[in-house]
């Protein structure tokens, strides 16, 4: 292909390879001079597929135009399942190549997930020698925390999930090839066990690492604001007692005030009362009241 048409091309190449499809009589039946002629003398893996109707062997290495190597022999496939087929082959570098994607991912999250289990560690021991007055900078330490991997968990589920599904389709193709073992040669699916199995493992781990601290972040979180609320309660309990004691005060304070007003007016009305005849006598008026009045003498 010319190679500015290539670097034309929109995106990230992420498998080249030249695929090679012969009959038997066009190749050699010796690995060794299949390994010389088309692959520059690397080691071969490879296996029959489609039940023994053809055979097909990769190597797995860049070569110096930067293309991989494919080489299938048919030997009683039809165009059509030997281009299915070749498609299948294509497909298993390709969706294994995307499911190794998230190891990198994977690989800078460990540490990440370290830190923060030690951080998580450090809360919970200080829970248990904290006061009321130290609760609340704990809690603002756990949501911290636990904003920080639900970012982190934002972050890196999509390429986890993604791996996922193109390791499934990697074994759902290599189970579509039927192999069969060539001898004296490693076949496809031992190749992906050794090589993309631990890749997935790690990132399989990693996922539920992260996934187990944040449920432990947020269980931790609950605990504290469970204590924080009680607390929180308590010092209610306690103001709304002082509110209603001194309520209670004002209320007495109140009717002691109200009783004394009374006290007071009657002290000033009797005191008006006892002064008014005298003064009376003092100007000259004649003031009669009621009870002044003497009984008149029955007439005969």
């Amino acid at each position: 292909m010319p190679e500015d048409w290539l670097q034309s091309l929109p995106g990230s190449v992420l498998v080249a390879k030249h695929a090679t499809l012969v009959r038997p009589e066009g190749a050699p039946s010796d690995p060794d001079l299949i390994a010389a002629r088309y692959f520059g003398g690397n080691v071969l893996l490879g296996s029959d597929v489609g039940g023994g109707a053809a055979t097909a062997f990769k190597d797995f290495r860049i070569h110096g135009d930067r293309f991989s190597r494919l080489l299938m022999i048919n030997r009683s496939m039809s165009d059509r399942q030997a281009g299915r087929m070749m498609q299948r082959l294509f497909e298993i570098d390709s969706y294994r190549l995307l499911a190794l994607l998230a190891l990198p991912t994977a690989q800078k999250l460990g540490p990440i997930l370290t830190e923060k289990e030690h951080d998580l560690v450090s809360i919970i021991s200080a829970m248990a020698e904290a006061g009321a007055k130290d609760e609340g900078s704990l809690l603002d330490r756990l949501t911290r925390l636990q904003v920080e991997l639900e970012r982190r968990i934002s972050l890196n589920s999509y390429r986890f999930d993604a791996a996922r599904a193109y390791y499934q389709l990697v074994n759902r193709r290599i189970e579509e090839l039927r192999e069969q073992r060539y001898p004296g040669i490693q076949n496809l699916r031992e190749f992906t066990e050794r090589r993309l199995q631990p890749a997935m493992n790690t990132c399989e781990t990693m996922a539920r690492r992260q996934q187990s601290l944040s449920e432990r972040v947020a269980r931790t979180t609950q605990l504290l604001s469970t204590r924080v609320d009680i607390d929180r309660q308590q010092q209610n309990q306690s103001l709304l007692k002082t509110m209603s004691r001194r309520a209670r005060i004002q209320l007495r304070m109140q009717q002691t005030v109200e009783g004394l007003s009374v006290a007071a007016i009657t002290y000033y009305i009797v005191g008006l009362v006892a002064i008014w005849p005298r003064d009376c006598m003092i100007t000259g008026l004649r003031l009669i009241l009621p009870w002044s009045r003497r009984p008149r003498s029955p007439s005969f």
